[in-house]
């Protein structure tokens, strides 16, 4: 397996700190932030001097009951490719649900939700993963995702259901240790039993990452500095193989380079720690037979689409689910989609001013996401244009503009929103 060394999450706002920072062997991108044919030139000039580029995908929902999309992985493999990449990188875990498998409405989560640990959604996975292998130029690595909820009636462990997965498929992990901590402090997971149990081989490198806790709820920010027990479950982890890559994760709230390079300073420190204390690896779990894919598709697909309407459109909460967990999911997903608008369309806040964000959460109550976040973005708009949101003015002429601009059959003069937008990022 290719030794990638020490890197860290490539984003726009810290590109030329990247640039200059010393010790950095490689660096992750989200693949649905970059365009093949335009590629950042601060990312060029990296490939260039021999950093390696791996791209991270967040919207293929290989743990869905759907079969993966062609279209995505299709715009994953030209990144890859485009990048020279010698891997890439998803999620174990939902991003959407409904559908023709269930006869409803199509749902948006916005975010990686968790896969039920069972036969069923093993069975799925394993046969998602398999499409997915066969469309790509390059291995693919799967990531564990952090939680705040668990499903009901699950039948294995993390790491059993880690070990079936790559057993089966052949798979590579990538095994997210930040994660590990947020399901130790939201499930009451042992970090330590899921090393125990992982196929140790198929790592094929290691994020790190921050978040906080409130109210005894663990939230994976990834935008917080790494808190000693994280590093601690990574030198847990080097003591029982020696990681190919180990990168840091950061993506919001960026310190100056100063502190990015003393946050590396502490991974390095930690993995070399760990090889020091070599632990003696776990038994492999009992494998279990493989369900039919056809019947768990339809069952998985009818329990993701009961789960993710509670969570988005306030439907009944599913029998056996934690009520208090999922407010705090269903708020987390509300509060992330207005975060997330809020960038891919930064006049609508410019505009809206401190009205934006409680506007926002009203209109996400009512309405869930069923497309994208640009879509998200136009439905917002246009329904605070036809009444849904009490407009000065000058506020609505701004606002009708701007939605023209972007929903009408053909391109509209500039107007004074121009000269704001100017100034802004353009979507």
């Amino acid at each position: 397996m290719e030794r990638l060394g020490t890197g860290i999450g490539w984003r726009p706002e810290i590109s030329d700190a990247v640039e200059r920072m010393p010790g950095i062997d490689w660096v992750e991108v989200v693949a649905e932030n970059v365009c093949p044919g335009h590629l950042p030139e601060a990312l060029l000039r990296l490939r260039e001097r021999g950093v390696t580029v791996v791209p991270h995908g967040v919207s293929l929902g290989l743990g869905g009951a759907d079969r993966p999309d062609e279209g995505r992985l299709t715009a994953l493999a030209e990144r890859a490719e485009a990048l020279g990449s010698p891997l890439v990188t998803e999620h174990i875990a939902f991003v959407r649900a409904g559908g023709p498998l269930t006869a409803t409405p199509r749902l948006e989560a916005g975010h990686l939700l968790p896969v039920p640990r069972t036969r069923d959604a093993l069975g799925v996975l394993c046969e998602n993963i398999r499409i997915a292998q066969d469309a790509l130029p390059v291995p693919l690595a799967v990531e564990n995702i952090a939680a705040l909820i668990s499903w009901p009636g699950e039948e294995m462990t993390e790491g059993q259901f880690l070990y079936e997965l790559a057993d089966r498929t052949g798979v590579r992990l990538l095994i997210d240790v930040a994660n590990l901590h947020t399901n130790h402090v939201n499930r009451g997971e042992d970090p330590a039993e899921a090393l125990a149990e992982l196929p140790l081989e198929a790592i094929a490198y290691v994020h790190v990452a921050g978040g906080f806790e409130r109210d005894g709820v663990w939230h994976d920010s990834h935008a917080h500095p790494v808190p000693r027990p994280v590093l601690d479950i990574l030198t847990d982890l080097a003591s029982r193989v020696a990681p190919p890559g180990v990168l840091l994760e950061r993506d919001e709230n960026f310190p100056e380079p100063a502190e990015l390079e003393r946050e590396l300073a502490e991974i390095r420190a930690a993995v070399e720690k760990g090889g020091q204390k070599p632990t003696p690896g776990g038994t492999a779990p009992a494998t279990a037979p493989e369900p039919a894919p056809g019947p768990a598709r339809e069952r998985l697909a009818l329990s993701q689409a009961a789960l993710l309407s509670a969570l988005v459109a306030g439907t009944p909460v599913p029998e056996g689910f934690d009520r208090t967990r999922l407010g705090v999911q269903a708020r987390a997903l509300a509060g992330k989609r207005a975060d997330v608008v809020a960038k891919v369309a930064p006049e609508l806040p410019a505009l809206l001013g401190p009205r934006y964000r409680p506007a926002f959460l009203a209109y996400a109550q009512r309405n869930p996401m069923t497309s994208g976040y640009r879509s998200d973005a136009l439905d917002f708009a246009g329904q605070l244009l036809n009444g849904e949101g009490a407009l000065d003015p000058d506020a609505q002429k701004d606002l009708r503009q701007w939605w023209l601009e972007r929903s009408g059959p053909a391109p509209r003069p500039h107007s004074r929103l121009a000269r704001i937008r100017r100034t802004l990022t353009r979507w």
